[in-house]
Formats: structure tokens, C-alpha cells, sequence
């Protein structure tokens, strides 16, 4: 049993959550269910209800109130069953505080008086209380007003990082609920936190940042509950009781890293017995709506693994160089000993160049820790808010010689369940697949951003439009990307306009003031149809709906009656390899080509959506208009030859995965694209457009070994050749690192960039053959189409109802393929040269060889 998005149910903000199950072993399909909700010891059962639905079922009762407890578990009827299946394990779903008038608690931060406009000190704040008696619950409301890391008794609440994550602050500030009850003790007790600036005040953006982007101060917002055995309740919220005092850490920034101090640090702070010196002042109190505290719908960033050194080098200075092998999100942990004053100083970056860290790429973000020793034996040491994104690490004042153990690379990233896997006979492939996999890692951390190592590191809407496909297959990023879109859509202009990149920040010249761009845009209409098929989450399609009609109607607005959008700021096919290195946008394929087909696009996509939401009025206007843009657009751009006016890669592509050309006009395209791939040398020739749509348009077109061409292709560009110039990551330009070693010039000269990965989708659905067919993976079609000398390959995902898994192999007569479908699924699997096959759940093996590819 899951709840809405989230593995756990402990603090939900939602009084109705919806409920999710997977059938037994063996079920095969779900006749009925009984629900039960266990409130206190007042049990509601549903009784039986007949249907098959499992996923994002509707609560079954009374509304959750704040703070309450129920314990939920379901039973199900399938066919053959002589009654229904043993009752699942309870699981407890908790509310968070569902009412603004909960909270007691106001941001409280440093009391002194602080210059704005300079890099600030971070502060930390305390409280002493008492609790009188045994303590039965305790319960931890707590955000802020930049970073926190909060302390109970000396012990740390939770693991996550970065928290609260980034939000459009002024509507909506991420709060979350702990179990604190074992932190506490009866008698003396102290509560404290680490503050830092993050995103809401510290210097963040293009050329040279933004300060106090959200407001000047740095505060905790915190409210502790605390129940006793005997009912009684005590709430220590934050308020001027609190003290603050500068802490150990001297400086902290996302982009610049940080500096700590051990020789300040009491590490008996947060406890009954810190000191109580005159540093700690009282604190200064703020203000903070709670009607915009909001519980979190995704899991949070934390540490989900560790990495070793693979190589240590000591330089002649007496530096020393680390290499850990992979480009990954995270920070240095070190355990060092040297005496006190002694600065340890780590550095990062993503590639060396003439043996040295490579940071032009990095541009202002300095990506430099700090660390002062105390002298008082080993310490472990770790920053606690910022990120880096590296391969590389130097450092410099190390005493002595440095053990390869000593240090470890901690990798961050928002905590989602994996639920996508590849691979196959290739090896140069399976690292394709694994370098996307990092740079999904590595750019969704809170938002999914674009970059996590310069000074940028936003959520750019055009990248996430591309690679959602992707996305959501490898991992269940639902709950984390509703989030986000939930803030593209307070970020939405009156007139319907979708900012570059949410949440916005200054940007100008180029992206302040915001104008509406194709493709990134289109974020609007194509990421919520994505997830929902993907998920199966209607509900997230409707709340995002009024926002992907608000974008359409502004396309139609500025096409005008001839339905081209034919003006105004576009980056086109962005990043195309044609495009010089100074001007990205400038490539092969007319802009406003673009521009119009995304229009068709997004509004065929809307009228999609307005069909699952049963309205059939708006269903029937945006399907007329998205055919009124499709015969505009082959008006414009379709020559009678049946060439397109931009004869690109990009602009066939465009034209056949959209559905925008007729019969004819659409082999046509998908043969001169095979035509301009192999004329190349199946070279990449598309940037952010063309490139996740390029395998499906020529496979679509009767070319799939063409496809498998240029998936091959290990030249520049291609998707290949990063991997042969040993990248662990997918880079932002093809020639991030150009054949003769040195670094791209171009001012943008990213190493973790998951936008050219979106082919992972293609390598899912064609090379692996999984497919969904209907929302939520309720119907599957397994269809492998090898080629390229591919010899096998094996694909999982873990649906929403279970796992789906193909794996096919190669033989002498044939194909022979291993199927998995998910209970409660219905399926199709069409091996090549045979008719399809109905599939039942459960295991399934086939060869090609036999009559009609059914079961061997």
C-alpha cells in the first residue's frame, strides 16, 4: 500500500490521500477489493467493491484532520479464488498540519544587523525547554527561510539535504513532518538548527548571481508537538524565546561551497550541557504566511550512495588530485588529523585539462570547501549545504600523506525509487545508458535543473520536455515533477506565457523580461500528458490542465488566423551541432518551423487531455485547431518535391514524429531524413528538438537500420563518441570535449546535461520493446526491433502495477524473448516477422521461430 506519490505516509498534506496496491503473486486480475482504515481503534471497512482499480484509488472515508493516524490495509477478490486474498501488512498514513491556523510557529533567525548586500555569515538558533513527563509522540513540523539541519539532544532529525528544496517561495515554502519521539527525554531538553542562505537568499543566477532573491533574512520555522501518555500536549514553537549565535560555519553557498571552522564548533550545542555563552543573543522574528506551507509530494534530496577514489595523485607542490571515476552530484566527506589552524581546502571539477581541474567550465561558481582544524584529533567532516558536480577533486593542505579511504564522494540526488533498467549485447551502449542514468541523478536535485556544477543550475523547462519520456521510466519521479509543475503553473504569466526556467530568477538581457519560446514552452501541454501516461494520475492531468490551455490559446493568439507562429524570440533547435559555438540557436532548421510544429503539437496533446477529462467541447476545439496548424505548417514548409523549406534532420523529424505531414508527404520525409543521416555518415545533425524524436521518425518510416546507425556512430558528433572520449555523463554540447582533448570554447560547456539522453527512450521502447500502451502501464506492448548488430538485450520497469520486463535474445532461427507482464495488466507482444499475441499475466516464453511467435 503507498500513498498519492510517497513511499511513506507520515506527514501527507492532503486530507483525502489516494491509495495505491500491487495484486499478489499468482492474481492475475482483480475482481473486487475491501478497504479497512483503522482510526484509533474505530475501524472502517469498505465492504467489497467490484472493479479492477488499484492505482490512485480515492480515500475511502472521512477526510484526514491534522495530525491524524490511520492505519490502511486492503484484501482483493481474483478470479478462481475461493474468497478473497489474506489482508496486507497495515501501513499508517499521517496528515502534516492541513490548517493554516495550526501553526504557532514564525521564522526566526540571526538578531543582529546584517549588510545585505554582503556575503553573510550563517547563523544557529536554539531552544532550552523542559518536558515534566514521559513523552508518547512527538512530531516535528519544521522548514525555513534558506537551508536548516535540525538537532534534537545533540542527534540529527532526518537525512535529507538541501531541505526545504527550492520552491516558488512567496506561494509555496515546503514543510516536513519528523518522528521525534526518540529524540526527547523526560527533563532538560534543547532543540537546535544549522542555517544556511540557499536558494531564498544567497547569491544565485547568471553573471555573478542575485542576492536576496526571496527576502534578506535567514530563519527556522519550526514547531515541535509533543504528546504525553497522558493525553497533554506541549508545543514548542520557534518564536523570540530562541537564541542565535554565529556558528562554525564562516561562509556557505550553493555555487561557492563552504568553509567551516572546527576550532567554533561545540559539538555539545543542541544538548542540555552546550555552553550558554554571550554569542547566544536573542533571536530576531519574522513573518511567513501558513497558507503557503505546503507538504512535500516527493521524497527529499539525500545521499543515496558513496564513492571511493579510483586514483590519487600527489603533485610536486604537494597537492593532491583525486579521481573517483565517475562524474556524479554530491560533496567530500574526509576524515583528517593535523593540528589546529591547519586549512584543508577541496576543489571540484568535472574534467582535467593538461593534467589540472578544469574550472572555465564552471564559470563563477567556485565550488571550494574549507575546512579549519581544531587540533584535537581525527575529525570526519562533510559540508552540509552545497553541491558540486565533479569527477575531479584537489586538495591542497592535507598534513601528511593521504590515505584513498580518507576521502569519499557522497552522491545527492532527490531520493526517488529506480524503476527502469537496460541492457544489451553493446557494451559502448549500456555506458550510454548508464551516463544518462547519472545525469538524471546528478540534475534532479529538488527541481530538475539543466546543469549541477556552474553558476546556472535552474529548472529549464525545454530540457525536461524533452527527456520527461525518459525521466519517468527510470525512476518514479511523479511526485517530484507534479511538484514542479505545480510552480511552473504559479509562475505562468496572465497572458499564458512559460518562463525559460522555473522557478524564476533575474536573467536578463536574454531571459528577463520572460518571452513564450517553443519547445520550452511546451513543458506546459507535453510533460503532464507524459506522467499521465506514464502513471496513470488523471487527477494530476486535471489540476494541470487550466495551465496547458492558458499556453495553447497565447500560441493561438500570436499565430493569428493563419496559424503559423511565425514571430517573435525562439532558440529554435537549440544546441544543433551546426551552431557555432557563441550562438546555440543559430542551426540548420528555421526557428518558427519549429515554433509551428510545437503548436500542432500541444495542441493535439490538449485535446487529448480534454478527452480523458471527459470534455468534449474542448476536445473538439483543439483537435480542430491542431489540424488548422498541421495544414498551415505543410503549407508553409512542405515544397511540392515534398522536401521541407529547412532541408534538416531536425525539420523531417519534426514533421513525422509530430503527425504533421500526410501519407505520402510523410514517407517522403522519413526518406530524405535517411537520406541527410547517411549522406553525414549517420552523424548527429539535431540539437534540443530533433534529437529525441530522430530514432522514432526514421524507425516510424520503414528505416529502423538507419537509426541503428546513428545510435552506433562513435565519430563527432554522436551519442557514442562522448563515451569513447570516457564520459560518465552525457554532456550538454557533442563536443563538450572536442577529439584532440581540449575543452569546447563555447561559454556553455556543460559535462552533466541529460537533454541528448532523451534517446533512452527510443533505446526503452524500440531496442528493449516496452511499451505503454494505456495510462499507467495498464496495457503493455512488447515489441523488440533489433538491429545494428545487437544481439540481445534486457529491459525492466517497475509500473505502477509491477514489474514488466523483455528480454530477447538472437538465434539461429530467430528471436527468443522472456516476458514478465505485471498483474492486474493486459499485454500484447508482436516479435518481429510475427502477428501479435495476447498475453495474460505472468511469465511468458517466445520464439519467433514458432507458429506465430506464441509460446514456446
Amino acid at each position: 500500500m503507498s500513498f498519492e506519490h510517497l513511499t511513506d505516509g507520515l506527514g501527507i498534506g492532503v486530507p483525502a490521500p489516494r491509495l495505491t496496491w500491487t495484486l499478489p503473486s499468482g492474481a492475475g486480475r482483480q475482481e473486487a477489493y475491501e478497504l479497512e482504515l483503522d482510526r484509533s481503534g474505530a475501524v472502517h471497512r469498505t465492504g467489497r467493491v467490484a472493479g479492477p482499480g488499484q492505482v490512485l484509488v480515492d480515500w475511502p472515508g472521512a477526510p484526514l484532520a491534522s495530525r491524524e493516524r490511520v492505519a490502511v490495509r486492503v484484501r482483493v477478490w481474483t478470479p478462481g479464488a475461493d474468497g478473497p486474498s489474506p489482508w496486507s501488512e497495515p501501513r499508517a498514513v499521517e496528515a502534516g498540519l492541513l490548517d493554516p491556523a495550526d501553526w504557532r510557529a514564525v521564522p526566526v533567525g540571526a538578531g543582529w544587523d546584517e549588510d545585505p548586500r554582503a556575503e553573510r555569515r550563517p547563523a544557529r538558533v536554539r531552544k532550552d525547554f523542559r518536558l515534566d513527563r514521559p513523552v508518547a509522540r512527538a512530531r516535528l513540523y519544521v522548514s525555513a527561510h534558506g537551508l536548516y539541519e535540525v538537532e534534537i539532544n545533540g542527534r540529527r532529525v532526518g537525512d535529507e539535504a538541501l531541505a526545504p528544496g527550492w520552491t516558488v517561495y512567496p506561494h509555496r515554502l515546503r514543510y516536513r513532518t519528523h518522528d521525534v519521539t526518540g529524540h526527547l527525554a523526560e527533563g532538560a531538553n534543547t532543540i537546535g538548527a544549522w542555517l544556511a542562505d540557499g536558494w531564498y537568499r544567497g547569491k544565485y543566477g547568471f553573471d555573478g548571481g542575485t542576492r536576496n532573491i526571496y527576502g534578506t533574512d535567514q530563519s527556522l520555522l519550526a514547531q515541535l508537538e509533543v504528546t504525553h501518555a497522558d493525553g497533554s500536549t506541549v508545543v514548542i514553537a520557534t518564536d523570540g524565546t530562541w537564541s542565535a549565535a554565529p556558528g562554525p560555519l564562516l561562509a556557505s553557498g550553493l555555487y561557492e561551497g563552504e568553509t567551516f571552522d572546527a576550532r567554533l564548533h561545540d559539538p555539545h550545542w543542541a544538548t542540555p550541557r552546550g555552553t550558554r555563552s554571550a554569542d547566544w543573543t536573542p533571536v530576531r522574528t519574522g513573518s511567513r504566511d501558513p497558507r503557503t506551507l505546503v507538504a512535500p509530494q516527493g521524497p527529499p534530496v539525500r545521499c543515496t550512495q558513496e564513492v571511493t577514489p579510483v586514483a590519487v595523485r600527489r603533485t610536486d607542490d604537494g597537492r593532491h588530485l583525486l579521481d573517483f571515476g565517475q562524474n556524479l552530484v554530491g560533496r567530500l566527506r574526509v576524515t583528517v588529523d593535523g593540528p589546529a589552524g591547519t586549512a584543508v581546502t577541496l576543489r571540484h571539477a568535472e574534467v582535467l585539462q593538461d593534467g589540472e581541474l578544469a574550472t572555465r567550465p564552471l564559470r563563477e561558481a567556485h565550488a571550494t570547501d574549507t575546512l579549519i582544524l581544531a587540533g584535537q584529533g581525527p575529525l570526519t567532516w562533510e559540508p552540509r549545504f552545497t553541491l558540486h558536480g565533479f569527477r575531479y577533486a584537489e586538495v591542497t593542505g592535507w598534513p601528511g600523506e593521504l590515505a584513498a579511504d580518507a576521502v569519499t564522494a557522497r552522491v545527492y540526488h532527490t531520493d526517488m525509487r529506480r524503476t527502469g533498467w537496460f541492457e544489451c549485447s553493446d557494451p559502448l551502449v549500456n555506458r550510454l545508458h548508464e551516463n544518462v542514468v547519472w545525469s538524471m541523478r546528478g540534475n534532479f536535485v529538488d527541481i530538475p535543473t539543466d546543469c549541477p556544477q556552474r553558476d546556472e543550475r535552474l529548472g529549464w523547462t525545454g530540457d525536461i520536455q524533452v527527456f520527461a519520456p525518459t525521466a519517468s521510466f527510470l525512476y518514479d519521479c511523479a511526485g517530484m515533477l507534479d511538484s514542479w509543475l505545480t510552480d511552473v503553473g504559479l509562475e505562468q504569466l496572465p497572458d499564458g506565457t512559460i518562463p525559460w526556467y522555473v522557478p524564476v530568477i533575474p536573467g536578463e538581457p536574454m531571459w528577463t523580461p520572460v518571452r513564450p519560446g517553443a519547445a520550452w514552452g511546451d513543458v506546459a501541454t507535453l510533460t503532464p500528458w507524459t506522467l499521465y501516461r506514464r502513471f496513470g494520475d488523471l487527477d494530476l492531468l486535471r489540476r494541470h490542465y487550466p495551465m496547458a490551455r492558458a499556453w495553447v490559446e497565447l500560441m493561438a493568439r500570436l499565430a493569428g488566423p493563419g496559424r503559423l507562429w511565425d514571430t517573435g524570440f525562439q532558440l529554435g533547435d537549440w544546441l544543433d551541432p551546426a551552431a557555432p559555438p557563441d550562438d546555440p540557436a543559430a542551426g540548420r532548421t528555421d526557428r518558427y518551423l519549429v515554433a509551428t510544429a510545437y503548436f500542432a503539437h500541444s495542441a493535439r496533446h490538449l485535446a487529448r487531455a480534454a478527452a480523458e477529462l471527459g470534455d468534449d467541447a474542448d476536445a473538439a476545439r483543439y483537435t480542430a485547431l491542431a489540424d488548422e496548424v498541421a495544414d498551415a505548417f505543410r503549407r508553409r514548409y512542405v515544397l511540392p518535391s515534398g522536401r521541407m523549406t529547412s532541408d534538416s534532420p531536425t525539420a523531417y523529424a519534426l514533421g513525422v514524429a509530430f503527425g504533421l505531414l500526410t501519407g505520402r508527404q510523410r514517407q517522403a520525409a522519413g526518406d530524405r531524413l535517411a537520406e541527410l543521416v547517411l549522406a553525414d555518415d549517420a552523424r548527429i545533425a539535431t540539437g534540443f528538438v530533433g534529437t529525441p524524436l530522430i530514432c522514432d521518425a526514421l524507425t516510424d518510416t520503414g528505416h529502423l537500420d538507419v537509426a541503428y546507425r546513428l545510435l552506433l556512430q562513435t565519430e563527432c558528433p554522436s551519442w557514442l563518441y562522448p563515451v569513447t572520449m570516457g564520459a560518465t555523463t552525457v554532456w550538454e554540447r557533442w563536443d563538450s570535449l572536442r577529439p584532440d582533448g581540449t575543452l569546447n570554447p563555447g561559454g556553455m560547456t556543460s559535462f552533466n546535461h541529460y537533454a541528448l539522453g532523451a534517446v533512452a527512450d527510443w533505446l526503452h521502447r524500440v531496442v528493449g520493446g516496452i511499451d505503454a500502451t494505456a495510462p499507467g502501464y495498464r496495457e503493455i506492448a512488447f515489441r523488440p526491433r533489433p538491429g545494428g548488430g545487437i544481439t540481445w538485450a534486457r529491459t525492466r520497469h517497475e509500473t505502477p502495477y509491477g514489474t514488466a520486463s523483455l528480454s530477447w535474445e538472437l538465434t539461429a532461427t530467430g528471436l527468443t524473448a522472456r516476458v514478465t507482464v505485471p498483474e492486474g495488466c493486459r499485454a500484447t507482444a508482436e516479435l518481429p516477422g510475427c502477428a501479435p499475441v495476447a498475453l495474460a499475466p505472468g511469465e511468458h516464453v517466445l520464439d519467433s521461430a514458432g507458429p506465430a511467435g506464441k509460446a514456446a
